[in-house]
């Protein structure tokens, strides 16, 4: 059944426009990366240096929330298109699971 193939043959200027989008795809996965591991080693310090649990679980939270946003922006690839409306329900339901764990804790605490 060799006659049902189909080979798309690529010209030069789709190769290099490819390989440029590729290269500025990994460029962006390599800063990302490079962000988390800087707010983890943030968040490592904070913990050995003996600060308050009043001052690091906020901190550590919030830095972990940025890095899930980080994560499903970029690595999940809600950055590409298509996905915009996708990403704007899981956003807006984060910022409504946030209020209301937000709005819980509240009650409890005081």
């Amino acid at each position: 059944m060799a006659h049902d193939t189909h080979i798309h043959v690529r010209s030069q200027a789709e190769f290099e426009y490819t390989k440029k989008k590729r290269a500025e795809e990994m460029r962006g996965h390599l800063a990302t990366f490079a962000i988390m591991i800087f707010l983890t080693l943030i968040a490592f310090t904070m913990v050995t240096a003996g600060f308050s649990a009043y001052l690091i679980v906020p901190i550590v939270l919030l830095l972990a929330a940025i890095q899930v946003v980080l994560q499903l922006y970029y690595f999940m690839h809600m950055s590409g298109k298509g996905h915009g409306m996708v990403a704007f329900f899981m956003f807006c339901g984060m910022f409504v699971a946030f209020i209301t764990i937000l709005a819980l804790v509240t009650i409890v605490w005081w």
